[in-house]
């Protein structure tokens, strides 16, 4: 399937348009958007293309656009939210998106809130979820809606929100949902700020602060493998050198975001984030570490 990408807006649009692939036995992909689309959403797209084609009998990929009401807090954007449906078309089409689901709110939600919402449990109160209460379980609430209504064999997700990642990952085991969830590499410009739609926020001096994020990661990353307190003072000796930048959090955690043990065997692989406001607008991001000295190879080992 290739072309311009048909647009669905009702759930019933959207099962007459999956149904022949279901009845081929097609994979099906799926990347769920709140729209704003960029080159990293170009990238899940990508990423979706290449899972549904594994067996050699392409399936449709999905893309959704929907601005979740659901995951917003008082007071926070969703409001000035971006919308941009017709330039976000264009990127689907470009990368061969098959499918566009650009449901409105009544239609996910009809009838409002729902009345049975997913739990995120511990892992929504901590880092993003202790800064936004109730955001995880609009986010989870409106992913497994959409993996109902779609059915994915496949659902690609950015790394960049690798808490959001982490959490679909455990409600799909936890609730057995029989979809393969894919965590996509972070998509960076040139000079390592972290694609965002975000992004379009910052003026040009707040572009230039806000790549503190990544050299802060960096930073850490660089010398991980000489421990975690070594990792997390030349992080934040690199904040501090840094203007302009709000630090909500900077921590350290394994990769599933639990906490590392007391002492850290060599070679142990773990995760930094950040979140920091710079102006009014409040950025995230992450990078992977690996801690400790590096294991020697054994003596005649290749």
């Amino acid at each position: 399937m290739s072309g311009t990408p048909v647009v669905a807006s009702t759930r019933a649009e959207l099962a007459t348009l999956l149904a022949a692939a279901r009845a081929d036995g097609r994979a099906v992909g799926l990347v769920p958007t709140m729209g704003a689309l960029h080159e990293g959403h170009a990238s899940l797209v990508r990423t979706a293309r290449e899972r549904v084609a594994a067996d050699g009998q392409s399936g449709p990929v999905v893309v959704s656009i929907f601005v979740n009401p659901l995951q917003f807090g008082a007071g926070e954007d969703l409001d000035r939210y971006p919308r941009t449906l017709e330039d976000d078309l264009a990127i689907c089409e470009r990368e061969g998106v098959d499918i566009v689901f650009a449901p409105s709110v009544d239609e996910v939600y009809p009838g409002g809130e729902p009345q049975v919402s997913v739990k995120p449990g511990p892992l929504g109160k901590v880092l993003e979820g202790k800064t936004r209460p109730g955001h995880f379980r609009g986010v989870l609430t409106v992913v497994a809606k959409l993996f109902g209504l779609v059915r994915p064999d496949v659902a690609v997700f950015g790394q960049k929100d690798y808490q959001q990642l982490a959490l679909i990952r455990r409600m799909v085991l936890d609730l057995n949902l029989g979809v393969e969830v894919v965590g996509a590499e972070t998509v960076r410009e040139y000079d390592g700020l972290a694609l965002s739609s975000r992004n379009r926020y910052l003026d040009d001096e707040q572009r230039r602060q806000a790549t503190a994020l990544s050299r802060t990661l960096r930073a850490a990353q660089e010398v991980g493998h000489y421990g975690l307190d070594v990792a997390l003072d030349s992080a934040r000796a690199e904040l501090r050198a840094a203007d302009g930048v709000d630090l909500d959090y900077l921590v350290v955690t394994d990769p599933d975001l639990g906490t590392l043990p007391d002492v850290v065997p060599p070679g142990t692989e773990a995760r930094i984030l950040i979140a920091a406001r710079v102006g009014t607008t409040r950025l995230i991001d992450n990078m992977p570490l690996v801690l400790g000295e590096p294991v020697a190879p054994r003596e005649g080992a290749s």
